[in-house]
């Protein structure tokens, strides 16, 4: 499998509907560097990684050397594996407690390390996913803002998989335009499409590029 070209056709169809940037998270989780060096070595700086340990022990070697790697933790972070992520992240996209807020916030002041984060939105409550409610949004991102100094550069959704995700990318897209969010977290390899006509800014893509996960 063509790592490189597979990037490219979904490189085309963005610019086939959107005229605006859209940032491609290549969603390397569970794949070795082997598989994911042809895109590093290609110029690709956006990856996505759901766990923290597996994030350290694939990349921390190649952030030394190639600084303008951007890592992107996608899945649900920890309060005690914030330190570890600090270390090896650029972006958080599950920004979803004010335990965690707190625990980021402390740890930031502490290393001096800054990083971007989003604050992930649950739109239909739903117990297995993390998330803040939509009517408490402007709340916690006064919080995180004002009280914590984290900056939230956006929000972040996963809709509900047996509801149609256009509902939700549309929600999102008036959720930050009230309160004032510039970046948008929304679309995977099944619905980035649609995503990118709300207005998403990163998509994050893994079976497109990199096949189903083994």
């Amino acid at each position: 499998m063509n790592v490189v070209i597979n990037l490219n056709n979904v490189v085309q169809n963005l610019k086939k509907y959107s005229k605006q940037t859209v940032n491609i998270i290549a969603v390397s989780k569970t794949f070795s560097l082997n598989e994911i060096r042809p895109l590093i070595d290609f110029g690709h700086i956006h990856f996505g990684e759901n766990r923290v340990n597996e994030a350290i022990d694939k990349w921390s070697k190649i952030i030394i050397h190639d600084t303008k790697i951007q890592l992107h933790l996608i899945g649900r972070l920890q309060s005690n594996k914030v330190a570890d992520a600090l270390r090896i992240f650029s972006y958080i996209h599950s920004l979803d407690s004010i335990k965690l807020a707190e625990k980021l916030s402390f740890e930031q002041e502490r290393t001096q390390k800054y990083l971007k984060y989003f604050i992930q939105v649950n739109f239909e409550n739903e117990k297995q996913k993390g998330g803040i409610p939509e009517d408490q949004i402007k709340e916690f991102l006064n919080f995180c803002r004002i009280t914590k100094k984290l900056n939230i550069v956006g929000l972040m959704c996963i809709p509900p998989i047996d509801k149609p995700p256009e509902l939700y990318f549309q929600k999102l897209q008036s959720l930050a335009k009230i309160n004032n969010v510039p970046e948008l977290s929304m679309g995977m390899s099944s619905d980035y499409i649609k995503a990118i006509e709300f207005g998403s800014s990163f998509i994050r893509i893994g079976s497109l590029i990199f096949g189903n996960r083994k």
